[in-house]
């Protein structure tokens, strides 16, 4: 009994549990894409026993957090402007794009989206909030704001503004009625609570081009490199365009 408890012992140390820890790889992934994310990750590590484990914020938080040491092994942005300054800097490879969003004002009120216009619903007296992502921070908290510049009614709704950290947290402000309405990514209308409410696509809204990019930190880049490659495939495709993606 102690020789078999020795050998196993043995083999421990000249064969350590490592290469479970090394199949595993973490992902900084901006708010908007969590659910078509959380599917992908988990088609991928059935395929490959390579654990993908995401951590969900928007876009500027997560940059900061990069380029202050944060472990990350990839960057999944909101915006193309990001990975190119990591790029950049030194911290990355070559950025290449992932996914296209749309933005959409949503409201769990489907007497919201009666009006001809989404301007023209958001001037209706009786709506007092309005939620919509940090404009500093997250990408489609910005192109909401352009588009709201563009109609001319950026200026007259700020008092109605309820600013969320990411724009996942303003669908989760219109979604449980705590607003009106909110600016949301196109992704937030396929989620089950999604289909519950009404919707505007807004057009006047630049289209979200959002950028990935490979940290030169990575620990594990076979693996990551791997992830990538998948990301990039018809099967993640698919994926990506149930969640409204391009």
């Amino acid at each position: 009994m102690k020789k078999h408890y020795f050998l196993l012992i043995l083999l421990l140390v000249v064969f350590p549990c490592s290469v479970s820890a090394q199949e595993k790889i973490s992902v900084a992934v901006a708010a908007n894409f969590i659910s078509a994310f959380k599917e992908i990750a988990a088609d991928f590590e059935g395929k490959t026993q390579i654990k993908v484990e995401g951590t969900f914020s928007s876009t500027g938080n997560l940059y900061s957090q990069t380029i202050n040491g944060a472990p990350y092994d990839l960057f999944l942005s909101a915006d193309e402007e990001r990975p190119a300054l990591l790029n950049k800097d030194g911290l990355a490879d070559t950025p290449f794009v992932y996914a296209k969003g749309q933005s959409i004002l949503w409201s769990a009120n489907e007497d919201f989206c009666k009006a001809k216009t989404w301007p023209e619903a958001l001037k209706n007296k009786k709506i007092k909030k309005i939620s919509i992502a940090n404009t500093q921070t997250a990408p489609y908290g910005a192109a909401a704001q352009k588009a709201l510049e563009v109609v001319g009614i950026w200026n007259a709704l700020q008092s109605k503004l309820v600013v969320a950290q990411t724009v996942a947290q303003s669908f989760q402000y219109a979604s449980t009625s705590a607003v009106d309405a909110g600016f949301c990514a196109m992704s937030a209308t396929l989620s089950e609570e999604g289909k519950k409410g009404c919707f505007y696509v807004i057009n006047e809204a630049p289209e979200i081009i959002q950028s990935a990019c490979i940290l030169k930190r990575t620990t594990n880049r076979a693996a990551t490199e791997k992830f990538v490659e998948y990301l990039n495939s018809s099967g993640a495709k698919n994926i990506k365009i149930k969640y409204g993606y391009r």
